[in-house]
């Protein structure tokens, strides 16, 4: 009689029972017949449109506000290697340019990745460039040390998914950003957007090097 108390003492103090007794009590239902909680979309109440943009001869629904051209271009959070915030705004005064692809991983991305950070050099100082994705921090990180990505900025929207929401990017079910290039001035303003029509296809380099050249002209001009 002793030992059989003894065995349940034992078990009325686990881990696993007190955790089970919590639930019960908190939640009002046993622990054995709990039924799922309901998952949450954190991107269903996100505006949502048909893009022009197509994968696989597939229309994508993109979600987000997008941006305007001519407009103050949104601010957004986003995360380098280290998990650290660094905002868009961190680099006001300067010309940014932000090359957007899917994921890093991937073909078309690399390419993309390299042909812009073979260009970094080339910059006058009063431009940055940066490379924004939603791979994970530690997963740019190693793409950039086996890549030799080290001139430029490579950014996650992975973590606050700011990024993607405020310029209209969020790929539908997909968690992947649309693969896109935008360039700000110095005052903050965009002028100049790139949605490449497809996906899997590199966007027009010289298109956003000619864009570049003639705001900067522009600036000057009005300076």
């Amino acid at each position: 009689m002793h030992d059989l108390s003894h065995r349940r003492l034992r078990v009325l103090t686990t881990p696993r029972f007190i955790a089970r007794l919590l639930i019960t009590t908190l939640l009002g239902f046993t622990a054995t017949t709990a039924p799922f909680l309901a998952a949450a979309d954190l991107t269903a109440k996100l505006p949502e449109r048909q893009s022009s943009v197509t994968a696989a001869g597939r229309a994508l629904i993109l979600q987000g506000t997008p941006a305007i051209v001519g407009q103050p271009a949104p601010d957004a959070k986003l995360a380098d290697a280290n998990f650290k915030a660094v905002k868009l705004s961190d680099y006001h005064g300067k010309f940014i340019i932000l090359s957007v692809v899917p994921s890093l991983d991937t073909g078309t991305c690399t390419l993309q990745t390299k042909a812009f950070h073979d260009r970094v050099t080339a910059l006058p100082p009063n431009v940055v460039l940066l490379t924004i994705s939603t791979d994970l921090p530690f997963a740019q990180k190693r793409f950039c040390q086996q890549h030799h990505i080290d001139k430029m900025p490579v950014l996650s929207d992975a973590v606050w998914g700011d990024f993607g929401s405020n310029y209209g990017l969020r790929i539908k079910d997909m968690g992947l950003l649309t693969r896109a290039v935008f360039l700000i001035n110095p005052k903050g303003i965009l002028v100049y957007q790139q949605l490449v029509p497809v996906l899997s296809e590199q966007p027009d380099y010289d298109a956003v090097f000619q864009a570049l050249q003639q705001s900067m002209q522009h600036t000057a001009a009005s300076s």
